[in-house]
């Protein structure tokens, strides 16, 4: 007898894959509006949350490596919206700080964040508790839990 994988339907990396396109396609006109591609925009959330992170610190919050968050960034600072300076004590290491329009652009991009809950039509506490379910999963795949 043959094994058979999974059909697409059952498959989770295909359900994840599927909601993570449907998020892109919610958020991509959204994010239009602000000059920000979904990539950028999380850089924007992790500095809104802290500003001046080295680039490994924003990496590791982001789960990128420097070599695909250096081009993201170098783009970003030319749209001023961040700017990239070597740390004094250490030149190895590059520090990334809000600009003032990057500053600004969080009042704008307050409730992009509110729409995935109008959009699912669902509860709050219900998201919250998949988003955590998710984060989790992603740890134990990671053997970071």
């Amino acid at each position: 007898m043959t094994k058979r994988t999974l059909p697409l339907s059952q498959q989770l990396c295909f359900a994840l894959y599927s909601a993570n396109n449907a998020m892109g396609q919610l958020y991509r006109p959204l994010l239009a509006e602000l000059g920000l591609t979904y990539p950028q925009y999380l850089v924007m959330l992790a500095l809104w949350e802290r500003d001046a992170l080295s680039v490994g610190e924003l990496g590791k919050s982001l789960v990128l490596e420097s070599n695909t968050l250096t081009p993201l960034l170098k783009r970003m600072e030319a749209a001023d919206f961040v700017m990239r300076n070597r740390d004094k004590d250490d030149e190895r290491v590059v520090i990334v700080s809000l600009t003032d329009k990057g500053r600004q652009l969080e009042e704008k991009a307050h409730d992009i964040g509110i729409c995935v809950i109008r959009k699912a039509e669902d509860d709050a506490v219900d998201l919250l508790a998949l988003r955590d379910q998710i984060f989790e999963l992603a740890d134990r795949l990671r053997g970071t839990e």
